[in-house]
């Protein structure tokens, strides 16, 4: 009998210890969760509710749709900040992942000033955008740096590249390419020093070369870093707006060749003081963003995220 009860003290103490221990585990993620619920899920819906009204400074009257229906019929929205958008986005992720798997290789093997050459390459991504937009200007003015370098090779082009229509975005991809590729880097990097090395010491007992283990052995296990960098470069990209608001100015310049998603949001709401119409285009931005989001998990798999 009284062994019973003192194996039902130690199973209420027990219980009472496991209540104190979630108690103290939810009182350290309290913190946290309030944060993110009230600075990233709070805005998403209440973002939601402004794109319901016609809201500039002050809250004005319920229009329901109307600013999405107005969002469906509006040119410069589609015809200039969407499809440059999409543009830049369907460049600049394969090129910075491109590169950022190329210096991950590159730095992951044995080889002289390796700590240099990785702080080295993924020093771009830690300068401002303000500055590396300001050097790029300098750089690509119509008598800068490059085009002089281009006509010592006997290519003559005597305008600024980021003041034309035809070179300002592609200017823009190949800046942001750069700037982000070590940031992409660190993450193949990491991907990278966690496979192990018995199977690089079975493929070379098997004789494989260099491309072999690389496109056999490599490439194929550095697929949740494929999806993880993927997601993540694609959500970056849709959200440009530093490069474009400092190169082509708030008009997204020459021509809306540089406007963005996100510059013509900010034009509509900040510009124009239309809160409950930028808020529409945000919570589109939103929707779109997700269901990509959704459409990569699917695409590959639940195995590569494990």
């Amino acid at each position: 009998m009284a062994v019973a009860v003192g194996k039902r003290r130690q199973v209420g103490g027990l219980g009472n210890e496991r209540t104190r221990e979630a108690l103290v585990g939810y009182g350290f993620i309290a913190l946290p969760m309030a944060f993110f619920l009230l600075f990233f899920i709070f805005p998403i819906f209440y973002a939601f509710y402004i794109s319901r009204y016609d809201w500039e400074i002050f809250k004005g009257p319920f229009v329901g749709w109307g600013n999405y229906r107005k969002l469906y019929h509006d040119t410069i929205f589609w015809h200039h900040a969407v499809r440059n958008t999409l543009v830049y986005t369907a460049f600049v992720v394969p090129i910075q992942m491109a590169l950022g798997l190329s210096l991950a290789v590159v730095v992951n093997t044995a080889i002289r000033f390796r700590t240099f050459f990785r702080a080295a390459f993924y020093f771009p991504s830690l300068a401002a955008s303000a500055a590396i937009a300001s050097i790029a200007t300098y750089i690509l003015a119509s008598d800068g740096l490059f085009n002089t370098v281009l006509h010592h090779l006997g290519y003559h082009h005597t305008n600024a590249w980021f003041s034309q229509e035809s070179t300002a975005l592609p200017s823009i991809i190949a800046l942001n390419a750069w700037t982000t590729s070590g940031t992409v880097m660190l993450f193949y990097l990491a991907a990278l020093q966690a496979i192990p090395v018995d199977v690089y010491e079975a493929a070379a007992i098997d004789g494989a070369g260099w491309w072999r283990v690389f496109s056999k052995v490599t490439f194929p296990l550095l697929k949740p870093a494929h999806f993880f960098v993927a997601v993540v470069s694609i959500i970056g990209a849709l959200q440009m707006f530093d490069q474009a608001f400092l190169i082509g100015t708030p008009s997204g310049g020459p021509n809306y060749s540089t406007m963005t998603v996100l510059l013509y949001l900010y034009n509509q709401g900040i510009g124009n003081i239309k809160f409950g119409y930028a808020a529409a285009i945000g919570v589109v931005l939103f929707v779109f963003i997700f269901t990509v989001t959704v459409i990569q998990r699917f695409l590959f798999g639940k195995a590569e995220v494990a």
